[in-house]
């Protein structure tokens, strides 16, 4: 979602009953007052499993959907055992999230809810510990 000017939000669990289980992520566009714009897509079970598949991107490669800024994201689901290992670009910095689950990533143990910076690391290692969901974002 691009806000633009004077757009407002909120976010909310409709259900008395149901948990919710939310992450909201913020970034920041590349400029300043860009028309308002939505995009929503779903990338089914199969795109991500055992892999991480590009989400997001500035150019929408992939199928994936657009954003305003020089930053990729990548959503993945890890079973216990599988793993996923790639190069971290020069003057790239990744911050790795995970959503549900457990991994083990350039030998740290990240569980549910658990971030991880990766800056100046070269190469990114991720080995599911626990069913896992997680959100890679390639960042400047």
């Amino acid at each position: 979602m691009t806000a633009g000017r004077g757009v407002t939000h909120s976010e909310f669990n409709p259900s008395p009953e149901e948990a919710l289980h939310l992450l909201q992520i913020w970034l920041l566009p590349a400029r300043r007052e860009l028309e308002p714009g939505y995009e929503q897509r779903k990338f089914p079970e199969a795109e991500r499993q055992g892999r991480l598949r590009l989400i997001v991107s500035p150019d929408g490669g992939d199928g994936s959907i657009t954003i305003h800024q020089d930053a990729r994201i990548y959503a993945g689901l890890l079973d216990v055992g599988s793993s996923w290992e790639a190069e971290i670009g020069p003057a790239r910095r990744v911050w790795l999230q995970v959503a549900r689950g457990a991994v083990r990533t350039n030998g740290h143990r990240l569980e549910e809810g658990d971030g991880a910076a990766l800056v100046e690391e070269g190469r990114i290692s991720i080995e599911g510990v626990a069913h896992a969901e997680l959100l890679l974002f390639d960042l400047p």
